[in-house]
């Protein structure tokens, strides 16, 4: 008889994020470790839900079959402490924590309280809570008052791909990956650019645009304000073939994020061998090796500018950078790695 584990998941699975791709391919792989795997979808409006959307996500959850565990991803979990509450005495819950609600950036001081306090009701109520990070899991230990007991890791898995073989001629080709959304620092990354107009450089930047409507406007004016509408192309979500076309060709990886959880993005760019830019904003720096990388603090524009300076004139740097960065790719967990942990932590439960 196949092992069974109830996977709910707020909006739609197929978002192109990471926490959207982690669950995915863990879910993926839990399949292909026997396990039956039943996808409950929660609605959409997580983080934020409106009372009818809190609603029927509770109903969900509670009809649900209860004969086996439930991982409920933090999106909506984190949110649902009542619901959390009842679950937990009828069936084994487990929190999957990707970055603590609280920790978004741009939320009003009294809304980041509130979701803290929600957030720490919620997990309190779980059997299991999985990081994606060591960091994150200190941070869930030291600030949400999870038991270390209670507290697992299983990091995002990453897939061997091909070393990307970068540009050859003309401009340093940089490549961002992320949602456009403020937590992972667009804009700080284009204002270190707009310092740099006298190097040759070309960014392209991929990522969902409709997550944040907002944001992205903001973003694409800021572009046009400095005048790099020629420089800097935002593409919106690609398709994974044309994603990996823009990483074999890439330069350098850059990502100015203010806080990630893990940083998935990063682990990409060191699947392909890239050299890294980013910041020391939560996990970054557990993720990213320093011989691989420059790393600067977050929302520091002018020192994000002196790293990217020194790499888009120093092609040397890069290759040392790079060389790095491939062997670091070798020590990358993969996904069935990853989704053998998660396995035996479910079937502990089961």
């Amino acid at each position: 008889m196949a092992r069974r584990v109830t996977w709910a998941v707020p909006g739609d699975l197929a978002t192109f994020t990471g926490g959207y791709a982690y669950d995915r391919r863990i879910i993926a792989e839990l399949k292909h470790l026997g396990w039956q795997v039943d996808v409950v979808g929660l609605g959409e409006g997580f983080p934020t839900p409106s009372a009818a959307q809190k609603a029927s996500a509770e109903t969900l959850l509670l009809e649900a079959n209860p004969n086996h565990a439930i991982v409920v991803d933090g999106l909506a979990f984190g949110v649902l402490p009542e619901v959390a509450a009842r679950l937990h005495r009828r069936r084994p819950v487990v929190a999957l924590v990707h970055h603590p609600l609280a920790l978004e950036t741009g939320l009003a001081p009294d809304r980041a309280a509130a979701l803290e306090q929600s957030e720490r009701a919620a997990l309190a109520a779980a059997c299991r809570v999985v990081a994606t990070s060591a960091w994150t899991a200190d941070l869930l230990a030291q600030r949400f008052a999870v038991p270390p007991d209670r507290l697992a890791v299983v990091l995002p898995g990453t897939d061997r791909v091909a070393f990307s073989t970068g540009s050859s001629v003309g401009p340093v080709r940089l490549i961002a990956v992320g949602a456009i959304v403020p937590r992972k620092g667009f804009d700080i990354l284009v204002e270190a650019l707009a310092t740099l107009r006298h190097l040759d450089w070309r960014l392209a930047i991929v990522g969902d645009r409709r997550r944040d409507v907002a944001a992205s406007g903001r973003l694409d004016r800021l572009i046009g304000r400095h005048g790099l509408e020629q420089r800097i192309k935002c593409l919106g979500t690609v398709s994974p073939d044309r994603l990996a076309e823009l990483y074999a060709g890439a330069d350098l990886f850059v990502l100015a994020s203010r806080f990630e959880g893990y940083g998935m993005a990063f682990a990409e760019a060191l699947a392909h061998g890239l050299p890294i830019v980013g910041t020391t904003g939560g996990a970054t720096a557990d993720t990213v090796p320093a011989a691989a990388s420059r790393l600067v603090a977050p929302a520091d524009v002018a020192s994000l500018s002196e790293a990217l300076r020194e790499l888009i004139e120093d092609t040397d740097r890069r290759h040392a950078l790079a060389a790095a960065a491939r062997a670091a790719a070798m020590r990358l967990p993969t996904w069935s790695q990853s989704a053998a942990k998660f396995s035996d932590l479910l079937a502990a439960l089961t």
